[in-house]
């Protein structure tokens, strides 16, 4: 992403970069392993690297963006793993004492070829990973899931922010059942 990007409302960001959704895409999974060996070289003491988000599922529709939490141990500094990611291709997009999110792909002419986001979190941070294996392991669930999605897509299609908000209540509720089934496995 380049300074002009940068220098971009929220609103002109939305309209350059839509949400769009696509039938799973095999590459995806690919993308991901890709990136995760590249990011491993890349950031030392890394307690774990994982696909979540939509394109991880295999078998609903997505955005064609693939989502990785990087979760590192809690006695370390998000902030001294900023440089690294930022040194790896991406773009900080927002962070606080407890998360850092990047974006990789973004480019003035639109969406590259591949599109990462990056979150990047201490371990135990993770309820992605419940909700990801809970959809995994729920097919039904899954595709009420994406039923949802499809709705919203262009209701929301420039406004990501209320596309996530209205997403927000399914995602919590599942996220709770797989924890409760789930127990501690990813503490």
């Amino acid at each position: 992403m380049d300074k002009k990007l940068l220098e971009m409302s929220l609103e002109e960001l939305w309209q350059m970069f839509p949400i769009f959704l696509t039938e799973y895409q095999s590459c995806w999974k690919e993308w991901y392993f890709e990136e995760e060996i590249f990011l491993k070289k890349a950031m030392p003491q890394v307690i774990r690297i994982s696909h979540i988000g939509s394109t991880a599922i295999g078998f609903i529709w997505a955005k064609p963006i693939i989502d990785i939490l990087v979760e590192i141990p809690k006695e370390f500094e998000l902030s001294g793993y900023k440089d690294l990611v930022v040194n790896s291709g991406y773009v900080c997009m927002a962070q606080n004492a407890d998360r850092i999110s990047f974006n990789k792909g973004y480019t003035e002419n639109g969406f590259a070829a591949r599109v990462f986001h990056l979150h990047l979190r201490h371990t135990g941070d993770n309820d992605e990973l419940y909700f990801r294996d809970y959809l995994i392991e729920h097919p039904d669930v899954a595709h009420e899931y994406e039923k949802m999605k499809l709705e919203l897509w262009k209701k929301y299609e420039h406004n990501r922010d209320g596309y996530t908000n209205a997403k927000t209540e399914f995602v919590q509720k599942y996220t709770e059942k797989a924890k409760r089934i789930y127990g501690n496995r990813y503490e």
